[in-house]
């Protein structure tokens, strides 16, 4: 199994805790927690959402400390809006987060590329940013802020959409590019996203990763999704899809091996059927590093 070697994707604050392999694992959801802890199953890591583990203390937070103790695990926010303009939730949200990754010292931390927070609401969405000047400085600049008081780098995800601006003057793909140049962070490229965008938007997935910058991916997603009224939807609730896979060799060819993780959010099915799809996906990325062993 190889592993990331972080000199050569770190440019801003380290990451700290059990490094992160250049292998698959999987999403930690409920209904897996009590299979884990007693089987042991062979994970090469997992990946946590961070708002479910922020309240001290409880049940939660103490079988995430079990997990921690046998595998590598990343922490995967999805709330901290980084393209809203809400001060105070943001500087709240920070704190929470901070105190997590000191208690659980996660070997990544990414959060996603999105809004969700105005006038002091917090909506229920990963909203896409309008993809302009004015907006990729706000959001480098809330990055910035983020890395700094987190004392580390971020991996942050590209989001699915389902709508696109009027007044939006960069392609997204340029626009993911230069939040990764401006700020130093990371990318958690996201490969169901980039081909549901694709189909909805009209363009070709394979130009949005050959804008990536290469050596800023520090993972890659994998999830299924489903067919609504003329677009695709990104439930997370089905296996990864034949065009996604195809993508995902396109991926590893130009990034190379990177953690690799299978989403499953909705209908979660039992343990195995993820296992089978991490499978898959491990078998994937080892015909890649054999192709490609010196």
């Amino acid at each position: 199994m190889s592993v990331v070697n972080p000199e050569n994707i770190t440019t801003g604050p380290a990451a700290t805790g059990a490094a992160i392999p250049a292998s698959v694992g999987i999403g930690l959801r409920t209904p897996h927690l009590r299979e884990i802890l007693e089987q042991r199953p062979r994970i090469a890591w997992l990946e946590a959402h961070s708002e479910n583990f922020f309240c001290p203390g409880g049940r939660p937070l103490r079988l995430l400390e079990q997990i921690r103790a046998d595998y590598p695990v990343s922490l995967h926010g999805v709330g901290l809006s980084l393209g809203a303009i809400e001060t105070s939730f943001f500087e709240g949200h920070l704190g929470r987060l901070k105190r997590l990754i000191e208690h659980i010292e996660p070997g990544l931390v990414s959060e996603h590329l999105s809004w969700g927070a105005i006038q002091g609401r917090h909506l229920n969405d990963l909203l896409p940013l309008p993809y302009t000047e004015e907006a990729l400085d706000h959001v480098c600049t809330r990055i910035d802020a983020a890395q700094t008081f987190l004392g580390r780098r971020l991996l942050i995800e590209n989001i699915s959409s389902y709508l696109r601006y009027r007044h939006e003057t960069i392609p997204e793909w340029e626009f993911v590019a230069a939040v990764a140049r401006r700020t130093g962070c990371a990318l958690l490229f996201d490969v169901n996203n980039t081909y549901v965008n694709s189909q909805n938007h009209g363009f070709d997935p394979q130009v949005y990763l050959a804008a990536m910058p290469a050596e800023a991916i520090g993972e890659i997603h994998l999830a299924g999704f489903d067919e609504g009224q003329g677009c695709l939807i990104d439930t997370h609730g089905k296996p990864v899809a034949e065009p996604v896979w195809a993508l995902y060799r396109a991926a590893l060819e130009r990034f190379g091996a990177r953690p690799t993780l299978i989403e499953w959010d909705t209908d979660i099915p039992p343990l195995a059927v993820l296992l089978d799809e991490r499978n898959r996906a491990q078998a994937i990325l080892e015909e890649h590093d054999l192709a490609h062993a010196a």
